[in-house]
């Protein structure tokens, strides 16, 4: 299995973040990995999303697991790759936020996959918190 954790905090409140979270269209202003998005349906688990990365082909993901202020995970299965994201939401007692992005890949293609899916997130929380912060 590979895994990976990125995280950042933030003054924004976990209803904020949310927000964004939940605004699938506006996932373009803060993740500079996405080319073109199309959700098949409501936030909610069960949902799928056809994602393209810059310069890639596209693929189906599916919400597993969302939770209103807390979070949501995503899994896509690629040849047999299994990608699962986990985006979470914690309220910390300081009155900040700490935003966790974290990755579990398993499957054939785990240690090429690995690297690619978790490239950008360091980027991608800086400019989720500057969004947040600022709007």
């Amino acid at each position: 299995m590979w895994t990976h954790e990125e995280s950042m905090e933030t003054t924004a409140s976990p209803a904020q973040i949310w927000k964004l979270f939940s605004d699938v269209p506006g996932w373009k202003n803060w993740n500079d990995g996405i080319e073109y998005l199309e959700m098949r349906g409501p936030f909610a688990s069960g949902t799928t999303f056809s994602m393209q990365p810059p310069g890639e082909e596209a693929f189906i993901s599916t919400l597993t697991d969302v939770k209103e202020n807390e979070g949501f995970t995503d899994e896509t299965v690629i040849d047999g790759t299994r990608v699962v994201v986990y985006h979470r939401i914690v309220p910390l007692d300081s009155g900040r936020t700490k935003v966790i992005y974290s990755t579990e890949i398993t499957g054939p293609a785990e240690a090429e996959f690995g690297p690619m899916v978790t490239a950008d997130f360091a980027d991608v929380l800086r400019k989720l918190k500057n969004l947040a912060e600022n709007s």
